[in-house]
């Protein structure tokens, strides 16, 4: 007689998981711990302290990185949530055509396309206007953040697009509401959860950016995750440590936030 099957109880899985998420998140554990080291050396544990958080601090080119990251990235998240909102409801609220999954495939394509390649042809596009326009500012950054950070910014505004229900929408309509008054009142406070998420998840994959931004900077336009890396190049510290706990420390808290916003539904 044959056994019963459950779904439920599948032998090896359990390890399997288990060793997926030692070898995750193993490395990152070490790395935070090494973080309070009072050696100079990642080689050795040399007691708790705090001083390579604060050598972090009093680091004038962290401090620099930082802000340039945060600047760049404030506005990235901004700019491409407004571009993400308008495709949002440009693709949702309307009848479906022939050419919607082009521009669905269109919107989306920085996720498909590797990162390398759009980094080589921003490299390539922005040279030719540096050499036209003689400007070498962090606009061209902020212009490659925006328009990477568009698709991700997308989702969860298409999302919440999708699953609001449109009985408001045409109750306002049917009381002569323009389509401007309709969408102020009704529409932009229910999509406000999915917004908030796409600026957040966006200001995320702009602040950890590395690939795009070091193909398209200039000199002396380090970000922090450029920085870390050229810090990298020349032997890993406690400092570099310090610095990578601070800025995961940040993201989770960025990634929270956004989880729980966009379950929010009222």
């Amino acid at each position: 007689m044959a056994s019963n099957f459950s779904i439920k109880h599948q032998p090896g899985f359990t390890a399997i998981a288990a060793t997926c998420f030692v070898i995750l998140y193993l490395p990152i554990i070490v790395l935070v711990i090494y973080a309070f080291n009072a050696a100079s050396s990642t080689s050795e544990w040399g007691g708790f302290s705090l001083k390579w958080f604060q050598s972090a601090y009093q680091n004038t080119q962290v401090i620099d990185a930082t802000l340039r990251s945060f600047q760049i990235g404030s506005i990235a998240a901004v700019l491409s949530t407004v571009f993400a909102t308008m495709a949002a409801l440009a693709t949702t609220r309307t009848a479906s055509y022939p050419g919607l999954t082009f521009k669905y495939a269109a919107i989306n394509q920085p996720l498909m396309v590797p990162e390398i390649v759009t980094g080589v042809a921003l490299l390539i596009f922005f040279s030719r206007i540096k050499i036209f326009t003689g400007y070498s500012g962090i606009g061209y950054l902020v212009a490659a953040h925006t328009a990477f950070c568009i698709p991700f910014a997308y989702l969860p505004i298409r999302a919440r697009l999708e699953n609001m229900d449109l009985t408001l929408e045409r109750a306002a309509a049917d009381l002569y509401a323009t389509p401007w008054k309709t969408f102020r009142r009704i529409t932009l406070p229910l999509l406000w959860p999915g917004i908030l998420a796409g600026l957040m998840l966006a200001f995320v994959i702009s602040l950890d950016d590395v690939v795009i931004t070091e193909f398209v900077k200039s000199g002396g336009q380090d970000t922090l995750p450029t920085y870390m890396l050229g810090q990298i190049r020349r032997g890993i510290t406690p400092e570099i440590n310090a610095i990578s706990t601070a800025f995961l420390l940040l993201s989770v808290a960025i990634v929270t936030l956004f989880f729980f916003v966009s379950r929010k539904r009222d």
